[in-house]
């Protein structure tokens, strides 16, 4: 499949192109606002990739460009950009078109990270919110430390949660995600469920702030 990673210039977004390059057959694409910084990003993790011998071609654009040639659209962007990330695509995504929410809104003060969902509950469904209709959207990769998926080293061994309406969508972010060695997809139900999802990565990262052996923690249910 074609996976278009929207932001893909930040952490998480290169945590999974390392990752879906690197364990998948995928075609890989890296979105920005810009697409010269998208275009230097693809060759910086192609580089990353040829030195552990994984001859991969990434590609980058701007993000409309790289919506438009996507089956599964990621917003790879902070929470704060991702309602004008979903209007700046949305004529370029269509039913045939997945749309992923990995994206969690927190507030940092001197205990940790709390989280801070927006008016319509949570992330994932603010970005449901504002997708075209017929566009079937998914929350997924919400409690993934960034560091761990980019660094190729290390095991992942830990779950990510699948939320959405859409069972056919779900289960094709669900293959994705699987295609990614190391890591487990649990079905947690609906988007109405997103923000259960979502508040468990402040915890996440205030337990890796307060244990030092816990930097790159993760969630495995058993």
């Amino acid at each position: 499949m074609r996976i278009a990673l929207l932001g893909g210039t930040g952490d998480i977004g290169q945590g999974l192109a390392l990752r879906w390059a690197y364990d998948t057959n995928h075609e890989i694409l890296i979105g920005s606002r810009d697409p010269e910084k998208a275009r230097t990003a693809a060759e910086e993790y192609e580089t990353e990739l040829d030195s552990r011998g994984a001859d991969r071609t990434i590609k980058g654009f701007g993000n409309e460009m790289a919506a438009d040639r996507a089956d599964v659209a990621v917003l790879a962007v902070p929470p704060y950009h991702v309602g004008d990330t979903v209007d700046a695509v949305a004529d370029k995504l269509d039913e045939e078109t997945v749309l992923v929410s990995p994206a969690v809104g927190m507030k940092g003060d001197d205990d940790g990270l709390h989280y801070h969902p927006p008016s319509t509950g949570s992330v994932t469904e603010l970005v449901a919110s504002r997708a075209p209709d017929a566009v079937p959207v998914v929350g997924a990769f919400h409690n993934l430390s960034a560091d761990r998926l980019a660094n190729l080293d290390l095991e992942l061994e830990v779950d990510t949660l699948l939320v959405g309406d859409d069972d056919d969508a779900k289960e094709t972010v669900r293959l994705l995600a699987e295609g990614i060695d190391g890591l487990r997809v649990l079905d947690a139900g609906p988007l109405a469920n997103a923000a259960e999802v979502e508040s468990v990565t402040p915890l996440l990262i205030n337990v890796a702030r307060y244990n030092d052996e816990m930097h790159d923690v993760g969630v495995r249910f058993t």
